[in-house]
């Protein structure tokens, strides 16, 4: 196994150009919406609206003490996130999907690692959607990244060798 090869480029290359992405997104809404109300498409399907979390998934872990967020949001976090990135490096085994997967959950991980480290552990969120009064949460493209990656995960796991025919074992 060589740790400078094409797959290991891939994985890095995507997960620059992802939290490239993210980061910029961030700027732009945060020059740009920080001060002004909501902007809405669409009959008010999408919104744009600022807002900074200090938890987690839908501000979760919010009301923990700053000390403790700091260690589970950012230190523990990132911790998980180098490990999976420098496994996932390793491993000659993966399949491309699988690897497009983790590549972009790492790239959501780090973009918003990158926001909590820069921004004294707030996470620039701004997009919102929804029909009516059922809404989403205000996320951002590092989100959309974790969440496609895990979905795209979960499928692959779920549907994993169902195009494969079953293996017959003779009685001996």
């Amino acid at each position: 196994m060589r740790f400078f090869n094409s797959k290991n480029l891939m994985v890095l290359l995507g997960i620059l150009f992802f939290v490239g992405c993210d980061q910029v997104t961030k700027v732009i809404a945060k020059d740009a919406l920080a001060l002004s109300a909501p902007i809405s498409f669409v009959n008010d399907t999408f919104r744009f609206t600022y807002a900074e979390n200090t938890g987690v998934f839908l501000g979760m872990g919010k009301a923990l003490p700053e000390s403790v967020r700091f260690g589970l949001f950012t230190v523990a976090v990132g911790a998980v996130l180098f490990f999976i990135l420098f496994d996932t490096l390793r491993r000659d085994s993966l399949d491309k999907w699988r690897l497009a997967a983790i590549t972009m959950i790492l790239a959501g991980g780090f973009g918003n690692l990158i926001d909590r480290v820069i921004n004294n552990g707030v996470v620039i969120d701004f997009m919102n959607m929804g029909l009516g009064p059922l809404r989403t949460g205000i996320f951002n493209v590092a989100d959309v990244s974790i969440t496609t990656g895990a979905f795209l995960f979960l499928g692959l796991e779920l549907f994993k060798g169902k195009d494969q025919k079953p293996v017959v074992v003779a009685d001996s």
